[in-house]
């Protein structure tokens, strides 16, 4: 059974039988965990065991596991800076900072990788204006030559660590007060200001080889009526066409609010995503709107889409956690990054 273009959620530490239904529709093609999924190393492995054990080809498994305030798993796992931070040292010693940003992806993806996770969603390529209460310190900075420079230093790291990419949110969250979690997100800028701005990020990484990317969902009138993540004009004329982006596109989770200003139905939202352009689309912590996609969706996934999600999969390179604390460069990079932030840093590096 192929991969299908749906990514749900579970419901707690182990798969119920609810769950492994859902898992096993031929529609769905990945899973995507969270803070309630998650109590320690070993139960994370032996979960992912169990959702990898599914099917042929193995589910994805997903997370979104940033950094600062978006880390959904915390004890036993390290504790990753803030992207902000990154941009603060990148003020006075860039060099360093690359080279930070770098190590945080190696620790990131390389803990991820031997707990069988495939992939975060990170890095956050949205600017920092200055006024979003949902973007903020998760941005690496202001300055899209930053963002640019450390994003792409990040997905280094990654790389390394086995894992791939997920640049969001294309294209561009930074601009706007308005959280698409859970209220209409609208930016009324021209195209000509996003595209000298927010969009040198995400150019910079589909340049470097970006592998992934989310949409927005937030409209941009100037430009298009719907938001991003269901727009063609985003999507196919932009994305594809003229920023030659080839990698896998990911919805931002349909149950946000962003998306049910845009339509009502659970069903017409993953319809309208899916011919947008998006190769999965994200459904969380809605068990009945999952249901209604399951049941109803009529999609047929293209073979390009499949092999863009095949190269989703990580590349476990270091074994279990027991293994990964044996290797050198990870503990290193574990020393590097643990002290960012902190009012001493300077001290605990000399």
């Amino acid at each position: 059974m192929s991969l299908g273009p749906v990514m749900l959620d579970i419901a707690g530490t182990r798969l119920t039988k609810d769950d492994i239904l859902r898992l096993s529709h031929p529609l769905t093609g990945g899973v995507i965990l969270f803070t309630r999924n998650y109590s320690n190393h070993r139960q994370l492995t032996e979960l992912t065991q169990q959702i990898h054990a599914l099917r042929n080809p193995r589910l994805l498994i997903a997370v979104d596991h940033e950094g600062g305030r978006v880390q959904r798993f915390q004890k036993d796992f390290t504790k990753l800076p803030a992207m902000r931070e990154l941009g603060k040292i990148w003020d006075k010693q860039p060099v360093r900072a690359r080279h930070l940003a770098k190590q945080v992806g190696f620790v990131l993806a390389a803990e991820l990788n031997a707990c069988g996770v495939d992939f975060s969603f990170t890095p956050v390529l949205d600017l920092d204006y200055g006024h979003s209460c949902v973007i903020g310190n998760r941005a690496f900075h202001h300055d899209p030559s930053a963002v640019s420079d450390l994003a792409s230093h990040e997905m280094i790291g990654l790389k390394k660590g086995g894992m791939a990419a997920i640049g969001k949110h294309f294209p561009g969250h930074g601009y706007i007060q308005a959280d698409s979690h859970v209220e209409k997100s609208m930016d009324q800028r021209r195209y000509i200001d996003i595209e000298m701005n927010d969009l040198i990020p995400f150019q910079h990484m589909i340049d470097c080889g970006l592998p992934g990317m989310m949409a927005a969902h937030v409209i941009y009138p100037q430009i298009d009526s719907k938001p991003a993540g269901f727009s063609t004009v985003w999507l196919q004329k932009i994305l594809r066409t003229e920023l030659q982006f080839e990698g896998c596109i990911f919805s931002d989770d349909l149950s946000m609010q962003g998306a049910g200003v845009y339509l009502e139905s659970m069903l017409l939202r993953a319809q309208a995503a899916l011919t947008a352009g998006c190769d999965m689309i994200l459904v969380c912590n809605n068990p009945v709107g999952a249901e209604e996609i399951l049941a109803n969706l009529q999609w047929e996934m293209s073979a390009t889409s499949l092999s863009r999600l095949a190269r989703m999969h990580a590349r476990n390179n270091f074994g279990s956690m027991t293994k990964l604390r044996e290797n050198g460069d990870y503990m290193q990079a574990v020393r590097e990054i643990s002290v960012v932030g902190c009012a001493n840093e300077e001290l605990f590096l000399q």
